[in-house]
């Protein structure tokens, strides 16, 4: 199918809604030529000549795969290795000695990626570990890491990524060390792969599988939800996180005026958010 035609405003409102209702995620409305360059090739994949004719054919059908397909095309982001660099600086100088000095007894760790896309983010937190804290390997340590999008997943736990997804934010030694040249693709050892837990989980509903957490990672999440349903997140993350851990947030996101039980914590150049005192008193039930 090589015939475009741009998306009409009624059928984008349409994948608005479609979204909205299935992932809590709001859409901008004027990213259609996001639209129109993610849903051609499910459109072709699917034999429609048009967006359009994909789009006609989603209103008059109840849910199935080609809805699920389109709603995870339209929330799936970007990433890359080392996004940012400045949380993974605290994670190495502070958070990480600090939780390993309180966990010195129960030897234990709970760390959560959350809406980790194609994986850079676990796979760097990972990397961190082998690199700086070589004591962990002997400890209980848990590395879970999430998305939406059932695909997405299924491509995170491959560990696979090609020559540009490699150079974004990835060290050359780390890749030398971590990665081998496949097809020219770059594959992760499985020796870091298999370290993480990897779990399908769409964040307004139940986080039931996951253990308490000492390490939140919710990064660049929050800016494609509304008002309502981020507080419901960081209610929930509150919920979530043991009493002394640490929540990671995007450079442009903040708890400030969503949730009070949390209080901006700068170190360095990186900012995270730990519970209010205050709000400890019921803020989950013990570790597990």
């Amino acid at each position: 199918m090589k015939q475009t035609m741009d998306i009409t405003t009624s059928d984008f409102d349409y994948l608005r809604q479609l979204v909205y209702q299935h992932s809590a995620v709001v859409l901008d409305g004027d990213k259609t030529y996001l639209a129109e360059l993610y849903l051609q090739p499910i459109a072709e994949a699917a034999g429609f000549t048009t967006i359009t004719n994909l789009i006609a054919y989603l209103r008059h059908q109840p849910l199935n795969d080609l809805h699920i397909q389109t709603i995870e095309a339209l929330v799936t982001n970007e990433t890359s290795f080392f996004r940012d660099t400045y949380p993974f600086e605290a994670l190495k100088q502070l958070v990480l000695p600090e939780l390993i000095k309180k966990r010195r007894i129960e030897r234990s760790l709970n760390i959560w990626c959350a809406a980790c896309s194609h994986g850079q983010e676990p796979y760097s937190v990972a990397m961190l570990i082998r690199e700086h804290f070589p004591l962990l390997a002997n400890w209980s340590l848990k590395i879970i890491a999430s998305d939406f999008s059932g695909k997405v997943l299924a491509r995170a736990k491959e560990g696979r990524y090609n020559q540009l997804e490699i150079k974004r934010g990835l060290p050359k030694n780390l890749r030398e060390k971590y990665f081998k040249l496949l097809d020219n693709e770059w594959q992760i050892h499985d020796e870091v792969r298999q370290t993480i837990d990897f779990q399908q989980i769409n964040l307004v509903n139940s986080w039931s599988t996951l253990p308490n957490i000492d390490i939140i990672f919710l990064r660049n999440v929050l800016i494609y939800f509304d008002i309502a349903t981020k507080k419901d997140l960081l209610t929930k993350v509150k919920q979530q996180l043991n009493p002394d851990g640490y929540l990671f947030l995007g450079s442009g996101e903040t708890t400030i005026n969503l949730h009070e039980s949390f209080e901006r914590v700068q170190f360095d150049k990186s900012i995270f958010y730990r519970l209010r005192p205050a709000a400890l008193n019921n803020a989950i039930a013990p570790r597990k």
